[in-house]
């Protein structure tokens, strides 16, 4: 389950700090089998930043079992640091996934006493505190469960006091959230205390946006800028995807693709987005829709493999420079 090294390394400067699930997706196959896949929303992002060159750190513990050497392993060879290199006693969460007719999964999570889980807000605030090049803490997915407000809230709320600028992404998952109210109240808390922020339509749905279309794009960014985010990446299935940046916005249809599943796409196409502003930060007026280019084209690239698997910065380029 592990792939090439990319050529970052451990001594590239921290400009990412992610924290959130890491775990074992076990896709079901159409003969009744899984297929254990490396995953989680954060997780994902990790590699998709790696992938593209840009110096990332994963903050939580990962677990001593064979899964969780397993995405340890992964990290590495994608040229992720690892914050907590020592692995855990905890054991690594999984998602069942199961796909609908158009790819698109269905998750059951496990994830009492897991690895990922087993964090404090002090502790992912003194790693981050530890690293001087710092410029982007992201989190969102499973880290906003209600049950973990004590864990991430605070440590999104120092880090803005901080100075850094924070990422969330909403990626709601209420088939694992015991009270569905505290969660919304919970991501909506998140949200308000970030920079730049993703949804997708069923995140916005869920969030109790009663309409989201891509029509609709400008309105809903607008609630999210009016609490200080400055960024909005809006989603929208088989519709495309909208951005907008420091005022300036752009929309694109999705890639027409010979799809496999849709497992990780949104963190592969987050990923990308947070890589381009990353590298290109000079430029980012003047290219919002090359940055919307580029992460919808690294995402339909993972859509064309089996589980999450960002492209490397090679492999986008050249699916970039010829189409």
């Amino acid at each position: 389950m592990t792939s090439a090294p990319n050529t970052s390394t451990a001594t590239t400067p921290i400009h990412a700090a992610i924290a959130g699930e890491a775990l074992i997706d076990l896709i079901r196959r159409p003969d009744g089998s899984y297929l254990p896949c490396l995953g989680g929303a954060l997780y994902n992002l990790c590699r998709a930043l790696a992938q593209q060159g840009v110096g990332t750190q994963y903050l939580n513990p990962l677990s001593r079992d064979r899964f969780g050497r397993e995405l340890a392993a992964q990290l590495v060879a994608d040229g992720v640091v690892l914050a907590q290199p020592e692995p855990v006693q905890q054991v690594t969460s999984l998602a069942v996934v199961n796909l609908d007719a158009q790819g698109h999964p269905y998750y059951a999570f496990y994830r009492e006493g897991v690895a990922d889980r087993a964090v404090s807000a002090a502790g992912l605030g003194d790693i981050c505190a530890a690293l001087p090049a710092l410029q982007l803490v992201c989190t969102g997915a499973l880290a906003l469960d209600a049950r973990d407000t004590a864990i991430y809230l605070p440590w999104l709320a120092a880090q803005r006091a901080a100075g850094r600028c924070v990422v969330v992404d909403a990626n709601l998952r209420p088939s694992v959230m015991p009270d569905l109210a505290a969660y919304r109240s919970t991501v909506h808390a998140a949200l308000a205390h970030a920079h730049i922020i993703k949804a997708s339509d069923e995140d916005l749905e869920l969030l109790g946006f009663p309409v989201a279309t891509r029509t609709q794009a400008g309105e809903i960014a607008r609630f999210f800028q009016d609490q200080g985010a400055t960024r909005v990446a809006l989603t929208f299935g088989a519709q495309g995807a909208w951005l907008a940046v420091d005022g300036i916005t752009a929309e694109a249809d999705a890639p027409r693709i010979t799809l496999a599943d849709s497992v990780g796409a949104g963190d592969t196409f987050w990923g990308n987005c947070l890589a381009d502003w990353t590298l290109e930060p000079d430029h980012v007026p003047q290219r919002v829709a090359r940055t919307l280019q580029l992460a919808m084209a690294a995402a339909a690239i993972n859509c064309t493999r089996t589980g999450c698997q960002p492209p490397t910065s090679a492999e986008l380029l050249a699916a970039t420079t010829s189409a």
